[in-house]
């Protein structure tokens, strides 16, 4: 009996172990298979983004500001006497040289001044020499000579502005350029002529290039700075930087810059839109791709990048200079892995599997 009740013990003993391992062992085991899948999972769900080393270069910036062509020197050519407009010798569009005759005005009467003072002259001259032999006799006294001296210097002196007076009646160019506008006709006749307009003469050569730079973009450019200005007529052309305006316009708050282009055939007209491109000096910048600019959830510009441990974060930028499809920008530290694809669905913080941008590309 003893023996019959210690295995009838020993069997309900073992029954209940089973019974209970069915209980414990199992559900640990599911548990950590419900880790593992957890952790798989999770791996799995991590999102993917295509990443680009970038590297910090010295960057030459351009410049590029709108403007015109405008004539080096402008002036109207007036008349400085009176008389009647004999002889006209240029017409809108004559290329002239300096000292060319442009336009002359007939007086007859500074004709007959200039014959009356230079007759009065000979009239001094010959006065002079026949008293001087009297003088040197000792017959005239030696006043006489200084008196007559000076009769004949006076006489010089209104021979020289009658002949001055007559030149005027001759227009010439001051310089070289091209008539813009004639303003008169021959046979016009005022004797209140002088301070008359007559026509307008332009210099072409050299020509210049006009832009007008606010105050924020005024530092870096300075006098002898080459440059490159293109025409809207497509014409391309160099020049130099000759003047930077230290005051500002009182209306749009704007510095004048005037570059200098040689002209020496007339090519480049006066008053024609330009473009022109002024190179600033190099600065630190980083290339990236227009597509990688995005912004921020506080609305600053920049790009998304992910750190060594795959978790993603956000530089704000400056656009330093824009081109057709990449940017210079300014903040990026060198070597720092920007997003180039997916940028727009991932957040800062967020945990991503970062590929080069060649295999996110090949992936797809």
């Amino acid at each position: 009996m003893k023996a019959s009740r210690i295995t009838a013990v020993g069997l309900v003993a073992a029954a209940t172990l089973w019974i209970w391992s069915g209980h414990l062992l199992p559900r640990e085991t599911a548990e950590s298979d419900a880790a593992i899948r957890t952790n798989e999972s999770e791996a799995k769900k991590l999102f993917r983004v295509g990443v680009t080393d970038t590297s910090l270069l010295p960057h030459s910036r351009k410049l590029v500001l709108a403007g015109h062509t405008e004539a080096d020197r402008r002036v109207t050519i007036t008349a400085r006497t009176g008389g009647v407009l004999t002889e006209l010798k240029v017409r809108r569009g004559t290329l002239v040289k300096e000292g060319d005759v442009i336009a002359v005005l007939s007086d007859d009467a500074r004709e007959s001044q200039v014959a009356q003072a230079k007759s009065l002259v000979v009239q001094r001259q010959t006065e002079l020499e026949a008293k001087q032999r009297l003088i040197a006799s000792g017959a005239n006294p030696k006043l006489d000579q200084v008196n007559l001296e000076a009769l004949l210097q006076a006489a010089k002196a209104a021979r020289a502005s009658a002949e001055a007076e007559r030149d005027r009646g001759v227009i010439r160019a001051p310089w070289a350029g091209v008539i813009s506008d004639v303003t008169v006709e021959v046979g016009k006749a005022a004797f209140s002529f002088a301070g008359a307009d007559l026509c307008t003469l332009v210099a072409l050569d050299p020509m210049l290039a006009v832009v007008e730079v606010s105050e924020r973009r005024l530092a870096g450019i300075k006098v002898g700075d080459m440059t490159e200005v293109r025409l809207i007529t497509g014409e391309a052309a160099r020049g130099k930087v000759r003047f930077v305006s230290k005051t500002a316009s009182q209306s749009t708050r704007t510095y004048r810059i005037e570059i200098e282009l040689p002209n020496a055939d007339g090519a480049i007209p006066d008053g024609i839109s330009a473009e022109v491109s002024i190179p600033l000096a190099p600065i630190a910048a980083t290339n990236v791709p227009r597509s990688a600019l995005t912004f921020s959830s506080t609305g600053d510009l920049g790009v998304r990048t992910v750190d060594a441990n795959g978790v993603v974060g956000f530089i704000a930028v400056n656009v330093i200079e824009d081109e057709q499809t990449s940017m210079w920008v300014g903040g990026i530290a060198d070597g720092a892995r920007v997003i180039v694809q997916g940028q727009d669905f991932v957040r800062e913080g967020q945990h991503v599997e970062a590929v080069p941008a060649a295999e996110y590309s090949a992936s797809r």
